[in-house]
């Protein structure tokens, strides 16, 4: 916890919060944006491991299945294989591609909308960009954004103790998917209990979204993809189904899990080595920009979820055409030199910013700031 509170109240944030008051966005901030970004998260929600871990470290209760989830698991994964085998031989070529942009529309709703936007509230959104993201998240069937966002903000805010719902630290197959297939841990009930949601409760989207969610997710994740390829094109019901409907469902499904269990133990730690979550290339290819989870536990507020800018995130590009047009606005970031400090400080060296670190290209010209990471150890 020391380090990530030091690093809320660092010069390079203090600094910059009384300059963006100062010049009221209309210059822009010292880190080269001309507008809507600013670099402290003004929501009030912090996240922070909580000082005694060892309080919320308590004997796991004995699990409870959740046989519902169990065997709705075992049908989605055998429509699945069902589904990758239609794929490779019935299919229409319009199908196939269908199902992909399918499950790109499903991975925004969660990484740009429940994640980025409700979650972490590291940017706004315009109301016609919320009903886009709202209809995508109800795509992706991962409950309702205000359920989604609590278990999110827990998670955060209880890293890898009892508390947090898919907690590392049970292995990763609990991390995965297991969570979802047992009764919670009572810790995360309690501690969910204490965390605020009024902001998202006061968004009427949102409250539509979860008083018509079963409707809506019926409607919105499996009518609609079985139906539009067989009204446009003429797939055959079935084939849409288990390929537009099943597969990419599950697919989407378990590109997200990969953020909570492999982004939670496999990859380097650049920015804080005494946490687990770590950057790992392959994840932020399937979550669409989510893998880079060293960086985003160390800094929650930034909407990038990274400091590289576009480099393999899908969902900073969509975020940032939206910021373009003028759909989305207030994208916080972090400035580069405390993310220089923090990284010399906690990480594990191999932040690119080190001179011996061999991937030290890998962020060059991809820093969505403009700055080139030329730095050297001091």
């Amino acid at each position: 916890m020391g380090p990530y509170v030091e690093s809320m109240h660092s010069n390079g944030i203090t600094e910059l919060k009384e300059e963006t008051k100062a010049n009221g966005h209309s210059n822009g901030t010292s880190n080269g944006h001309s507008n809507g970004y600013t670099d402290v998260p003004d929501d009030g929600i912090v996240y922070k491991t909580p000082v005694n871990l060892e309080e919320y470290k308590g004997p796991t209760p004995p699990k409870q299945y959740v046989w519902r989830n169990i065997i709705l698991f075992v049908y989605l994964h055998m429509s699945a294989i069902y589904g990758v085998y239609l794929l490779f031989t019935e299919a229409m070529k319009y199908t196939i591609l269908a199902t992909y942009i399918l499950y790109l529309m499903g991975g925004l709703g969660i990484t740009a909308g429940a994640h980025r936007l409700w979650a972490h509230r590291s940017y706004k959104a315009r109301l016609p960009l919320r009903a886009l993201l709202v209809f995508f998240n109800t795509l992706a069937f991962q409950n309702d954004v205000i359920e989604w966002a609590r278990d999110h903000r827990v998670h955060h805010k209880f890293s890898e103790t009892d508390a947090d719902p898919h907690n590392a630290t049970r292995g990763f197959f609990f991390a995965h998917m297991g969570w979802l297939m047992v009764r919670k841990h009572p810790e995360v009930r309690t501690k969910g209990k204490g965390i605020d949601m009024s902001d998202l409760y006061a968004d009427p989207l949102l409250r539509f979204q979860k008083k018509y969610y079963i409707l809506l997710l019926v409607l919105v994740c499996f009518v609609i993809p079985t139906y539009v390829p067989h009204f446009l094109w003429g797939e055959n019901l079935r084939v849409a189904f288990f390929t537009c409907g099943l597969l990419r469902y599950t697919w989407t499904l378990h590109m997200t899990w990969l953020v909570n269990s492999a982004a939670h133990m496999v990859g380097m730690r650049p920015y804080d080595q005494s946490i687990s979550p770590s950057e790992n290339r392959l994840v932020s290819l399937g979550a669409i920009g989510e893998g880079w989870h060293n960086y985003h536990h160390t800094f929650p507020f930034d909407y990038k979820t990274s400091e590289l800018g576009w480099k393999i995130n899908l969902t900073t590009m969509f975020i940032d055409f939206f910021w373009l047009i003028g759909l989305a606005y207030d994208l916080k970031t972090v400035p580069k030199e405390t993310i220089e400090k923090r990284a010399k400080r906690t990480g594990d060296g191999t932040w690119p910013g080190h001179h011996h670190h061999h991937h030290g290209h890998q962020s060059n010209g991809h820093v969505s700031n403009g700055h080139t990471p030329d730095l050297k150890d001091d």
